[in-house]
């Protein structure tokens, strides 16, 4: 159930658009003016997330504010007791007095805030921190040649088109530096898959040696370790010697798959929808029309392909971009607007801070490694895995807008990926859209839609989320976090079908039964992600046992869910908020 947004299905979209059969709802007007067009494209960049505020649509005409009332006044005191509370705990289990600290001790290292020990046990941040500056040395390398290379070709009506060629070249030196000789891997990989698009042509073979051609190579480089020269031919085993700086490029190519079926896909539906809808040369299509709208053949080259799979800020880790918008927006630049670049690093550097601070005052994630909660309290155990919960958020969101940063920098807008808090959802099905968007904007164009999209729900969901735990990582945990995931939507679409907003949402009462139901999906999201990617199913089974097996877990538990009720009450003001300034977002 859900208050401000009982919209749960996962959200759909035609991928046979304005470049298909003429005019639709998605083509651009040949009359679109370049004023009307300039508004819409600052609109894009306008927000710092990349999100395009929209007129709320009349099923969705925002309440009387509450934020005055008596109720909510009784919610900020209850959320102004706990919250302060919530932050303690794990500080104080964080202590070097408690009796557990010897246990996980051995994972701090050294830190720079206020003399604290920092936790640098999670390997993926530990990663990308430890080489931000290599990273940022990188991109102002690139940029500083890329703005040489502007000015010495001066200004040209075709965009960031004849820039192509450069990015090539130095998006194969990136490579070389990160894989070394397995360059030489990867660049075969993508040979095989733009032979695969190009000998198929408009074939619905396409589509299918793609999805073969590429779960093949996903899986068995991951099995083989990235296939190593001497396993293939002896004679070959001298090119190991030279590694690179990230040998492990197996490990990065779910990324760079994504990408590749992106440009096998968006070429065969150019091919088969021959009439191609394009923009006048005054109009710049929006962020859909940008990945509807097919391109001329010609730029569906292998150049273009390269510039495309390959692209340094968005190569490691994305966001993703499907092939026409970056085409989109080679051709036809973004205008951002003064400033916007510079406020998005600000935000970076605050969420940044933000991770910097939990990992030096809450030892959570090394807490969590050793399982070290010997004597602790189910309240403890709960913001042990909250705040673990939190972590993993935040170590996605910072490298994921690290690496939008930077694309922003060279002029090209890729989707925002945390588009909410982790703590600002209560809808499973609006929990996906606003984790990972564009992997999910990814997955609805290339697997949802065609297997039939809301036609069958149920089974197309748990399709999409079995492949996307298989996407991450061949472990059983993952797996059964797809299937939980999946599972949780039922109950959401059954509510939304007894109980339409339509039908019962000027009902009083129906904002409070929408409350109770998000209380339940909130537990179920945090359970779920518990299992997939912090405790796995011995952890949660553990931490059940200690809120069901006890009369004071019990009470925890109840306490818990009243308290979710309240801040539930909040998301809900807070969307109808954002609908009197005229943002609608479906999550």
């Amino acid at each position: 159930m859900t208050g401000g947004d009982t919209d749960t299905e996962l959200p759909t979209y035609s991928p046979k658009p304005a470049n298909m059969t003429g005019a639709t709802a998605a083509t651009p007007n040949p009359q679109f003016s370049r004023k009307r067009a300039m508004r819409i494209t600052d609109l894009t960049v306008d927000v710092p997330s990349g999100e395009k505020p929209l007129t709320s649509s009349n099923k969705d005409v925002p309440v009387p504010s509450r934020w005055s009332t008596l109720e909510f006044k009784f919610y900020y005191f209850v959320v102004g007791t706990v919250l302060p509370v919530m932050i303690w705990i794990p500080i104080a289990l964080s202590s070097s007095s408690h009796p557990n600290y010897g246990h996980y001790a051995h994972r701090l290292r050294d830190g720079w805030m206020f003399g604290r020990k920092f936790d640098n046990s999670d390997i993926q941040y530990r990663s990308f921190r430890g080489n931000l500056i290599p990273l940022a040395l990188a991109s102002l390398l690139m940029m500083g040649f890329k703005a040489g290379l502007k000015r010495i070709r001066g200004a040209t009506t075709n965009g960031f088109m004849p820039l192509i060629p450069y990015n090539v070249a130095f998006s194969i030196l990136a490579i070389i530096a990160l894989h070394g000789t397995s360059t030489l891997k990867l660049l075969g990989i993508l040979s095989i898959n733009f032979l695969i698009a190009k000998h198929s042509g408009s074939s619905k073979l396409g589509p299918i040696l793609t999805w073969i051609f590429c779960g093949i190579v996903l899986f068995s480089s991951e099995l083989y370790h990235g296939y190593s020269f001497g396993s293939i031919l002896p004679s070959l085993r001298f090119l190991d010697s030279y590694p690179g700086i990230y040998p492990r490029w197996h490990i990065i190519f779910n990324i760079t798959m994504l990408r590749l079926v992106s440009f096998n896909t968006d070429y065969y539906w150019a091919l088969q929808h021959k009439e191609r809808a394009q923009p006048s040369d005054e109009a710049y299509p929006n962020e859909k029309q940008r990945q509807d709208i097919s391109h001329p053949y010609a730029l569906y080259s292998f150049l273009n392909y390269l510039a495309y799979a390959l692209y340094p800020p968005l190569y490691i880790a994305g966001p993703i971009m499907t092939f026409n918008d970056f085409m989109w927006q080679h051709r036809r630049p973004i205008k951002f607007q003064p400033g916007s670049t510079l406020k998005y690093l600000f935000r970076f550097i605050i969420c940044f801070l933000t991770m910097e601070f939990i990992l030096h005052f809450m030892y959570v994630v090394a807490i969590k490694e050793e399982k070290a909660w010997q004597g602790a309290t189910p309240a403890q155990i709960s913001m042990v895995g909250f705040w673990n919960l939190i972590v993993v958020w935040l170590k996605l969101l910072i490298p994921w807008r690290f690496f939008r940063l930077w694309a922003m920098m060279d002029g090209i807008l890729a989707p925002e990926n945390m588009i909410r808090c982790m703590a600002n959802n209560y809808s499973v099905s609006g929990f996906w859209r606003s984790w990972h968007r564009s992997y999910n904007l990814w997955l609805i164009r290339y697997i949802y839609v065609p297997l039939g999209g809301s036609k069958n729900v149920i089974f197309n969901t748990l399709l999409v989320f079995s492949f996307v735990a298989l996407w991450h990582d061949l472990q059983f945990r993952l797996l059964a976090w797809g299937w939980l995931i999946s599972v949780f939507i039922i109950p959401e679409l059954l509510a939304a079908h007894l109980l339409p907003k339509s039908k019962f949402g000027k009902k009083s009462w129906y904002r409070h039964v929408c409350a109770v139901g998000a209380v339940f999906n909130i537990l179920m999201l945090m359970a779920a992600n518990l299992v997939g990617f912090v405790v796995g199913a011995d952890g949660i089974n553990f931490l059940l046992s200690q809120l069901f097996g006890t009369a004071v877990g019990v009470a925890f538990l109840l306490f818990s869910c009243f308290c979710i009720f309240v801040t539930v009450q909040i998301m809900f003001e807070y969307r109808e908020e954002e609908l009197r300034h005229g943002i609608y977002r479906r999550c």
